[in-house]
């Protein structure tokens, strides 16, 4: 009986059910878009946070920023007289990124903290390579009406033509990483498109790594070999970053560039995984106590920096946007109890002929919720719709966002404490990348949407059913023309 009238109800007032399913929907779809949207932002936020730190970091552990000393750490270069043979000379100077180490010991004393699962070394140092060569000038005397011209002190007078010197800069970064945990660190946001990764064993080989976009630039390929300071490495490997941007030029094992940058058993940088990804800033807070002298910083942390059309973005969908679909979606429950509480005083003689036939008032409230939830299922479903049709759209145009992580001093995930010469001593330059954005719906989207659907609903049920449980008969019967 209950699902006969329904039906028949909802068929014959099945204008009304339609406007009242519509408003529901246009909210519970503003919804749906907002929220997928929202989650676009998160994961482009975290493909962005990729590029600085490795995929299984939490934090990372670098030394805290003290005063810079000046002209001690300007790079010096130094060229011996080669004769008269004009030849080529270069000259390396690797120096540690950021100028800020810790000693290797503090990794153990990281890795030994309450809450941390692992801890590794890392070492990011900066290359200056000065290539050139001096070209011996030619001097050619001054003639005079009887010959050469000598000066008082009987030398020949002239002036040196031609010769000088040109010189090329050129820098790039390399990055020292712990072979034996190859899950910690900045390499494991990159992926191995050619060749091999290192070998545990390989804690003290010529081997290194090269980013996909330096080995472009330089024609590596694996079995190239690239020099350093002296040192010949094989390529063995060829590294694609994730999320674009690589933390170094090269990966060597962290011995090899202990020893390149005369940083004997010294780190940048700590990559710490906690044990429980709920509890980083408690973990964060026993380093920085029983550490001293350091800077930990987490994901959090450094999108705090996330500026640029991304961070903008990010900022509306999750403060207006939110704001905004409430408001809506507010706004439609009560349209919808406010058109369902005027169709019952439309029905007034209906529900009051009911009451005189026996019908209690629980039944007659029970059939105004049943018939206002059935309006919120269709509601939903309609809502569920577009909010599917308006994410899809919004990954099929896929608009370009920008994201800038600014410069400032201390540490960063994959920097190594700095950003070398550029940014100066304890700086980390800023960076720019690029992300498309896309809008993934997840099942707790559609959950939510359904959630609301049979709440909206409710709620205009309640108007109508209340409305309808203090109808008596008689005044019922009396107010019908």
């Amino acid at each position: 009986m209950f699902f006969t009238y329904l039906r028949r109800e909802l068929r014959r007032r099945r204008k009304a059910a339609l406007v009242v399913a519509s408003g529901l929907a246009l909210g519970i779809a503003l919804v749906i878009v907002v929220d997928s949207v929202s989650n676009g932002m998160s994961r482009a936020q975290d493909k962005v946070l990729q590029s600085l730190y490795g995929l299984g970091t939490d934090m990372t552990v670098t030394k805290a920023a003290s005063a810079s000393t000046g002209d001690a750490q300007r790079p010096r270069f130094r060229f011996d007289a080669q004769g008269d043979d004009d030849s080529e000379q270069s000259s390396d100077r690797v120096m540690v990124q950021g100028f800020q180490t810790l000693p290797a010991s503090t990794v153990t004393e990281v890795g030994s903290q309450s809450g941390v699962s692992g801890a590794v070394g890392g070492l990011s140092l900066q290359v200056l390579k000065v290539s050139g060569q001096f070209t011996r000038g030619q001097f050619q005397q001054s003639e005079g009406g009887g010959g050469f011209q000598r000066g008082g002190d009987g030398r020949p007078q002239g002036e040196v033509k031609g010769g000088g010197a040109d010189f090329d800069v050129n820098t790039y970064s390399v990055y020292g990483t712990d072979v034996t945990e190859p899950a910690l660190g900045p390499l494991t946001s990159s992926k191995i498109t050619s060749g091999r990764t290192f070998k545990a064993t390989e804690t003290n080989a010529k081997v290194a790594v090269a980013d996909s976009a330096y080995a472009e630039q330089k024609k590596y390929k694996v079995g190239s070999t690239v020099t350093i300071k002296g040192v010949t490495f094989e390529v063995i490997g060829i590294a694609t970053a994730d999320s674009g941007d690589a933390a170094a030029d090269l990966y060597i094992p962290l011995q090899r560039a202990q020893t390149l940058g005369d940083a004997k058993n010294k780190v940048t940088t700590v990559y710490v995984k906690a044990a429980d990804s709920q509890k980083i800033d408690g973990v964060k807070s026993t380093i920085r106590k029983n550490v001293p002298g350091t800077t930990v910083t987490t994901s959090a942390d450094l999108a705090d920096t996330v500026s640029g059309s991304l961070s903008t973005a990010s900022s509306l969908a999750s403060d207006v946007g939110t704001w905004l679909s409430l408001a809506v979606l507010a706004a439609a429950f009560l349209v919808a109890g406010l058109l369902t509480s005027s169709a019952v005083s439309r029905r007034v003689r209906e529900f009051g002929t009911l009451k005189a036939l026996g019908w209690k008032s629980g039944r007659v409230t029970r059939q105004v919720v049943g018939e206002a939830v059935v309006n919120g299922l269709v509601g939903g479903v309609l809502g569920i719709a577009l909010g599917l049709a308006g994410a899809y759209a919004v990954t099929a145009i896929s608009p370009s966002l920008q994201a800038q992580l600014g410069g400032g001093t201390g540490g960063g995930f994959g920097g190594g404490g700095g950003g070398g010469l550029p940014g100066g001593p304890g700086r980390r330059t800023a960076k720019t990348l690029e992300v498309a954005l896309t809008a993934p719906v997840s099942v707790t989207t559609i959950v939510l949407a359904v959630g609301l659907a049979v709440a909206g609903g409710l709620i205009a049920g309640a108007f109508g059913g209340w409305r309808a449980s203090r109808l008596r008969p008689a005044d019922a019967l009396r107010r019908v023309e």
